[in-house]
């Protein structure tokens, strides 16, 4: 359980780093490119490249701060993505219903056909 937002964000950049790290090391061929992590939380990057331990963070466990081993080498980095750029946030939050719309097409689902507002 996670004690903060910027910490839940972390655990789950973490989590792609390990994921990706094991994606590597399972298919045998060297990939020479920098693996991106894509995080909406600004606290959280800031935090996989700030090798420093910070009062706020000292309760992580040191485990996930595997992310700054490998931002500091050069084999991921972590950037931002703005929270209206993440279509997974359709099935996780309420949102403004242009962005709703817009998120629904990217995901092409059609409106249904006949309304069901009012309907008991």
């Amino acid at each position: 359980m996670s004690r903060s937002s910027t910490e839940a964000e972390y655990r789950g950049a973490a989590n792609v780093v390990f994921d990706s790290c094991w994606i590597r090391n399972e298919i045998h061929c060297p990939i020479h490119t920098t693996t991106l992590v894509y995080c909406d939380n600004v606290s959280a990057i800031y935090l996989s490249r700030n090798l420093v331990q910070h009062q706020h963070t000292k309760h992580i466990e040191m485990d996930i701060h595997f992310v700054r081993e490998k931002v500091a080498k050069g084999g991921v980095h972590v950037l931002h993505v703005p929270s209206y750029h993440q279509i997974v946030n359709i099935f996780t939050k309420g949102l403004p219903r242009i962005l709703f719309e817009d998120f629904r097409a990217s995901l092409n689902v059609r409106q249904p056909p006949v309304s069901t507002v009012g309907v008991c």
